[in-house]
């Protein structure tokens, strides 16, 4: 019973409580966000897809041809699917923080 609390009271006391998210740019950042959201855009935008389509083409005619293993070619697929998935991932996490 001892143990019980104990790691009850080491989880309270490591669990995250809800952050309060920044709700305006600090003064003085509008060049910073600016270059950051042409970098995201340029990132994100038709040079990242033409990227992503011609690494998935080298991984399928690697893999079809026998000279990569499964494992890496999965890997690639699913870093793209981060890449291009990250808005979302960070949406549905802040939307489950209560934020």
């Amino acid at each position: 019973m001892r143990l019980i609390s104990r790691l009850a009271s080491a989880a309270a006391a490591f669990s995250p409580t809800m952050a309060e998210a920044q709700t305006t740019d600090p003064q003085g950042s509008g060049p910073i966000v600016a270059a950051l959201g042409w970098l995201q855009g340029t990132l994100l935008g038709n040079v990242a897809t033409a990227v992503a389509v011609m690494a998935v083409a080298a991984v399928g005619f690697m893999m079809l041809t026998g000279r990569m293993n499964w494992r890496f070619g999965a890997t690639v697929v699913i870093g793209i699917f981060i890449l291009f998935g990250a808005g979302t991932i960070v949406a549905g996490i802040q939307s489950a923080a209560g934020g």
